[in-house]
């Protein structure tokens, strides 16, 4: 049906449509990032809430698939600081040396790797899916998660040892 001239489409109506298309993959998105099923239903909640907000703006957004995985990597990058947040509240902060990055060029077992993934500590985690995993640069990592340049290079050093030290481990092999 055509609309009338001057007439807009209801933008709640398509956002209903871009729900059917769109929910796999958002929630594919957060699963293999997140590795739990609650999380990421969760998140994918938080996700088409923020949408339905969206859609009630003057003009709305252009909603799309991508449009929605960037909101859902926001919501993951958010429920990483929390759960960093809250971590560092109950622990003492050590300080650590400056870390030297170390070749470790080994194929991994991607289940082996997503367990391991989820020992690590919410602020690695979310370093190394953004960096890795979503192949993003070293500034927008750091953007999205509210830190320097400089420390997020930091971060993925550690993150990158923890991670080693952590699948060694796992795999029976002394670090």
């Amino acid at each position: 049906m055509r609309l009338p001239a001057g007439v807009e489409p209801d933008p709640r109506a398509a956002l209903l449509a871009l729900y059917d298309a769109a929910l796999p993959e958002v929630y594919g998105y957060l699963l293999s990032r997140c590795g739990q099923r609650s999380l990421a239903e969760d998140l994918t909640a938080e996700v088409f809430l923020a949408a339905v907000e969206a859609v009630r703006k003057r003009p709305p957004p252009q909603l799309s698939t991508a449009w929605l995985v960037g909101v859902a990597r926001n919501k993951l990058v958010d429920h990483w600081r929390r759960a960093e947040r809250e971590q560092r509240g109950l622990r003492v902060v050590h300080g650590q040396a400056h870390e030297h990055e170390d070749p470790w060029d080994a194929r991994l077992d991607a289940m082996v790797a997503r367990e391991v993934l989820g020992e690590l500590g919410p602020h690695h985690r979310g370093a190394l899916i953004l960096r890795y995993l979503d192949g993003l640069p070293v500034p927008e990592v750091a953007r999205l998660l509210d830190r320097t340049v400089h420390a997020t290079e930091t971060l993925l050093v550690r993150a990158r040892k923890a991670f080693r030290e952590a699948y060694e481990r796992r795999e029976g092999r002394d670090v």
